[in-house]
């Protein structure tokens, strides 16, 4: 190798500034995430560490540090122009240069660039509204996501690593007008809902499944298959409503525990979500972009085909465990009634005016994005954030 010590080609101007502190570089010091410095520019150094041409150990003793001075020794470790070519392909951020860039990227408790989302002092009141979002400082400050541009090319593309991602997407911002994730009217379409869809489909499902559920009652109660066409005309016995009320009830219950789970654990899969691009964007569409933007009045509800998809495989476990699908379905339809009961609350609180026990709810579920996103996972309720230890305070 040809010994040289070039300055590297300032970075593309296309390509995001993102300011990095000293204290968030030195936390990448192991195999999994390497970042090294020089002359104040920041890279992400992790898939090249293996195929050094010195050995990894080498860059391994600078990692999270500052190596320029090491790489400019032409007498300790020449490098070619190549090599300084190569090293700006990983180029991820620069530090901060001056004290108001210090203060934009200092640590969460600090609110900076750094900031996670998680503010001990704000205060939820009943009649809490967010400010606005300035969308263009705030891309200067963060060099997270354009908001005036379509957000889901922008997560796919981006080279953020899992850390920062998650510390800007559980950092609310606010928009007057419901943020573009793909651009074309006819994608967006697809990705927005309004709150009265949900019981428009649900409920008529959620009362087919009941009168289903009783009419298969019915005819086990007479020795009969309950295999029968749904359009079969039976009168309905008082013994078979008391079954099917029961098992609706009890799915009614069940909702409450998988609402629970289901947020807390497929949701916020936070600590053990891939660090890579099309994950980050999965977890985007799923649930990051409701933290990320929480008001966003057609994105509240979740679409219809999403829920199909995530509810499919438990209303097959349904039929696989439960003795009888009279018993299934009535199981079914109870859980369903209270999602419905679940997504217009959720929305409710993020946008009306509620009752006291609403209001209570909406400030608990309010205090889950702007305070703590790991704790108050039950919307409708509280009880299994006491079951669990998940309680917000």
């Amino acid at each position: 190798m040809s010994a040289g010590n070039p300055a590297p080609s300032p970075a593309p101007a296309a390509r995001r500034t993102r300011l990095i502190s000293s204290a968030m570089m030195a936390r990448h010091n192991k195999e999994s995430s390497v970042w090294v410095a020089r002359r104040g520019k920041v890279y992400d150094v992790t898939d090249f560490v293996p195929d050094h041409p010195g050995g990894d150990d080498l860059v391994m003793k600078y990692a999270g540090m500052d190596m320029g001075e090491i790489m400019d020794d032409v007498v300790e470790h020449a490098h070619s122009t190549s090599a300084y070519e190569l090293l700006e392909e990983y180029y991820i951020g620069r530090l901060p240069m001056t004290q108001e860039e210090e203060a934009a990227c200092a640590d969460a408790e600090d609110g900076g660039a750094d900031f996670t989302g998680k503010d001990k002092d704000i205060i939820i009141t009943d009649d809490f509204v967010p400010q606005d979002s300035d969308v263009h400082a705030d891309y200067k400050k963060h060099a997270f996501l354009d908001l005036s541009k379509p957000l889901i090319m922008q997560v796919w593309n981006a080279k953020f690593d899992k850390e920062f991602y998650l510390a800007q997407v559980h950092s609310p911002r606010h928009l007057k007008e419901p943020a573009r994730l793909f651009g074309p009217d006819y994608l967006e379409m697809f990705t927005r809902t309004s709150w009265y869809v949900v019981p428009l489909i649900w409920v008529p499902i959620a009362a087919s499944l009941f009168y289903r559920s009783a009419q298969q009652y019915t005819l086990l109660e007479h020795g009969q298959e309950e295999l029968v066409p749904f359009q079969h005309m039976v009168k309905l016995s008082p013994v078979a409503m008391a079954y099917t009320t029961a098992c609706f009830a009890s799915g009614v219950f069940i909702w409450t525990l998988l609402e629970y789970t289901l947020h807390r654990f497929l949701f916020h899969v936070d600590e053990f979500l891939p660090n890579n691009g099309p994950c980050l964007t999965l977890h985007f569409l799923l649930h990051g972009i409701h933290h990320y933007l929480p008001m966003d009045r057609l994105r509240l509800v979740m679409p219809p085909l999403l829920f199909f998809v995530l509810s499919f495989p438990f209303t097959r476990l349904a039929y696989a465990i439960f003795p009888s699908a009279a018993m299934a379905n009535g199981v079914i339809a109870g859980a369903f009634a209270m999602y419905v009961v679940y997504d217009m609350m959720h929305y409710a609180l993020h946008h009306t005016k509620l009752p006291a026990y609403l209001r209570s709810m909406k400030q608990y579920h309010l205090e889950h994005h702007y305070k703590a996103y790991d704790l108050g996972f039950g919307v409708t309720s509280k009880f299994w954030d006491y079951v669990f230890g998940t309680a917000l305070a």
